[in-house]
């Protein structure tokens, strides 16, 4: 655990608290609207909305950035969670470019609860879209063949980002806590850990590792996944380069302990 946490602080996380603030992950919510466990990230209020400190709010995505690169490192699985209509498809291509599980257009409940039930689904989904693509469904009726499609669609919708999920993952990390605090109160009840964009509305104790900034900001958001997905496809690359040395190493170790055996039976 400890090298792997060594390896994992030696990438470059540059996180700059200046280009934060012009993403918008500074403001908050109105004044009325605070949760008292969010004070500590608060730089102050303007025009009677808070603002969020982002070097404390850069030092806690450090924290979570690292967490995620520790994970990566392990071979762990992290879900990514973004359900609101203006980040979804943020979500769903950052999720496909690390080659992760993700749910963009809503939670189902008992997605971690009922995992069973919901990894039956997902089974027949793929059972269905794996019949249309070899052309079994083409016996059916014009009507028949209409409604295999129509519930293709549906369960595409609700399962496409969970195709290759086997069981729970170890982590999510969810973009909105406010609208999505079943998926939160799903994995606290499974001992999934939550990585989380808090805003000052929100408590930050629903979340392990809380990213406290502006969770409506949609060029805030971007930055963050582009961190994400940075750290981890870094992390991926390391991973898989260090599993390309280590043949060699290990042979080089080989010719060497071969080389002095030999030696010393010539003595």
């Amino acid at each position: 655990m400890e090298k792997t946490k060594e390896k994992s602080k030696k990438l470059d996380l540059n996180i700059d608290p200046t280009e934060m603030a012009r993403a918008g992950l500074h403001f908050g919510h109105k004044t009325s609207k605070i949760h008292p466990k969010m004070r500590p990230f608060l730089y102050g209020a303007r025009s009677g909305v808070h603002i969020f400190d982002v070097e404390k709010t850069s030092v806690n995505l450090k924290t979570a950035l690292e967490f995620i690169q520790t994970m990566i490192s392990e071979g762990k699985t992290i879900l990514f969670v973004g359900t609101k209509v203006q980040i979804k498809k943020m979500v769903e291509e950052t999720a496909k470019a690390c080659g992760l599980p993700y749910i963009a257009d809503r939670w189902l409940g008992g997605t971690f609860t009922n995992f069973e039930t919901i990894k039956k689904r997902i089974d027949y989904f793929k059972e269905l879209e794996n019949k249309k693509i070899s052309g079994e469904l083409a016996k059916y009726t014009k009507k028949e063949r209409a409604n295999f499609d129509k519930e293709l669609e549906e369960l595409r919708l609700k399962f496409e980002g969970l195709r290759d999920l086997k069981g729970l993952p170890e982590v999510i990390f969810v973009l909105d806590i406010d609208k999505d605090i079943l998926a939160v109160r799903e994995a606290r009840a499974k001992g999934v850990k939550v990585i989380g964009v808090v805003d000052t509305n929100i408590d930050p104790a629903l979340a392990d590792y809380p990213i406290p900034a502006n969770d409506d900001a949609v060029p805030g958001i971007k930055f963050i996944l582009d961190k994400v997905k940075e750290v981890i496809l870094k992390t991926e690359k390391k991973e898989t380069s260090l599993a390309t040395e280590s043949p060699k190493t290990e042979m080089k170790g080989e010719k060497k302990a071969k080389s002095s055996l030999g030696a010393k039976n010539r003595k």
